[in-house]
Order: structure tokens, then C-alpha cells, then sequence
């Protein structure tokens, strides 16, 4: 009998034995196989329609995936629809940290040294999108006579004045007073302009016309090439055809051809207005 409890007791030490072990193996099998971790985005909550997260996509609340809580991966990443650039404001809070969150927009370095508030007692950004969402939400640069905003264009991610130490090249600087807009797929600059409540300035299109330019408003990936089309300055859309070089800026030798209301299917225009 108590040789039978003693051989029960060594296969029940067995079993057990054999579970830890089949376990581990599994547990490793699985890190091995490499088995991503789910991630869980962040985003803003201001608009009532629109909110972008911390990938840097922008969509509707209903696209939003409900158990990451991020939007999904299509369209543009980074978008700067409907903003300025160069003067880095938006005339959508959505876009703006979009665009805000574009590392060659915004340098991590740089953002999490800044103090959230004046007082020398605040603390500092912990992350790229805090300061996003929180710069284009509120920015006194934006505001005159303390209650009114300077231009439609009211969400901005520049940094604070005193800490910046960007210097505006000649060339730019003659698009003072322009706010110089990423239009959407297929639209024209004269359609760009009017959604914003402004008109296309056409002598303006020579200067947005220059790779150096292009490349400060739009990814240029496919390189800077040069092209003939009225629909040009543009950026051929990452889904187009390959013959006609996705993700490529492209612009006009043909100045005359310089038009607002030239449009193409595949690109997105760069468009100056005011």
C-alpha cells in the first residue's frame, strides 16, 4: 500500500514536472516566434469630429479601432493638410498635430527640454505628441487683443519665440502674408483656397515652383523632378501608377503653364493663399 502511495506520489511530482515544463517551452516558443506586443495609441479628443493619434494618423471617431484606440493606417501619416509650413499653423487642430508630429517638422531633442509653462517651477513635455496636442490647441501667438485669432490659421506648433532660432531664407520670406497650403488628392489651388475662405495667388506659384521650397512643405520621397503639367508644384500620391513616380515632387520648367486651377488625379498641389 505504501509502495502505491509512493508511486503516486512520483508520478503526480512527474506530471507537474512535465506541465512546467511543456509551459515554458511554449512561452518561449512564442517570444521566439516573436509575437508583437499590441500597442495602444493615444489621441486627441477636441475635435467633434476628427481626432488624430499619436502615430500620426488622422480619422473620424467611428474609424477610430476600438480596442487600440488607433486610426487606421491608410491615407497620409503626418499630414499637413490645410497648414502653413513655414509658419507651422493650421486652420484644423486635427492636422496640426499630425503635421506637428512629422520628425522633420518637430525635433524630439529640442521639444522635451521645453518647459510647459513659463514658471521656472513647471514641468517639461514628456513626449513629442504632449506637445503637439498641447501647442496646437493653445498658442498666445496666434491671438490678437487677447480674444480674437489672427487668421483662420489659429493652430499652431512653432515653438515659443525665444526658443527658436530658425532664420527665414530671402526666398521664403516673399511669402510673407501667404499661407501656403497641401491641398488634397486631384483638387486644384483655386478649390484649396476657397475651402479656406481665401483666393490662389498666382504670382506666387513661381517662388512654391523650387525643390527647396517643395520640400520643406511635403515628403519628396520619390525625389524632385522636374515635369510638365498645370497642376504643378505637386506631390504624386503614394498610390499612383509607378511610371509616374509616387511619392515625387514635381515641378514646371514651363512657367507659363504655372496655373490655380490645374489639377491632376494623382498629386496634391502646393498652393500659395491669401
Amino acid at each position: 500500500m505504501s509502495k502505491s502511495k509512493s508511486r503516486l506520489g512520483l508520478s503526480w511530482v512527474f506530471l507537474i514536472q512535465l506541465l512546467f515544463q511543456s509551459s515554458s517551452i511554449i512561452a518561449a516558443t512564442r517570444k521566439e516566434i516573436g509575437f508583437p506586443d499590441r500597442r495602444f495609441c493615444r489621441t486627441t479628443v477636441q475635435g467633434r469630429y476628427l481626432l488624430s493619434d499619436d502615430n500620426g494618423y488622422v480619422c473620424d471617431a467611428l474609424s477610430l479601432d476600438p480596442q487600440s484606440r488607433c486610426c487606421p493606417e491608410r491615407g497620409d501619416k503626418f499630414s499637413c493638410h490645410g497648414c502653413n509650413v513655414l509658419s507651422k499653423c493650421c486652420n484644423s487642430y486635427e492636422f496640426c498635430v499630425s503635421c506637428c508630429l512629422h520628425p522633420a517638422q518637430t525635433q524630439k531633442e529640442q521639444v522635451l527640454k521645453l518647459k510647459i509653462a513659463k514658471p521656472s517651477t513647471s514641468g517639461t513635455y514628456p513626449s513629442v505628441f504632449d506637445f503637439c496636442a498641447g501647442r496646437c490647441r493653445h498658442n498666445s501667438e496666434s491671438v490678437v487683443h487677447e480674444n480674437a485669432y489672427v487668421s483662420d490659421f489659429h493652430h499652431c506648433f512653432s515653438l515659443p519665440s525665444n526658443s527658436s532660432g530658425s532664420i527665414v531664407s530671402p526666398v521664403e520670406a516673399k511669402l510673407n502674408g501667404i499661407n501656403v497650403v497641401v491641398g488634397r488628392q486631384g483638387e486644384s489651388c483655386d478649390s484649396v483656397c476657397k475651402s479656406n475662405g481665401q483666393s490662389c495667388v498666382l504670382n506666387k506659384l513661381l517662388i512654391l515652383n523650387q525643390c527647396e521650397i517643395m520640400q520643406k512643405y511635403m515628403s519628396c520621397k520619390g525625389a524632385c523632378l522636374a515635369s510638365v503639367g498645370a497642376d504643378q508644384p505637386a506631390e504624386v500620391v503614394d498610390d499612383a501608377p509607378k511610371h509616374l513616380n509616387p511619392g515625387a515632387c514635381l515641378y514646371t520648367r514651363t512657367q507659363s503653364m504655372l496655373s490655380c486651377d490645374g489639377s491632376h488625379r494623382h498629386t496634391r498641389r502646393l498652393c500659395p493663399c491669401a
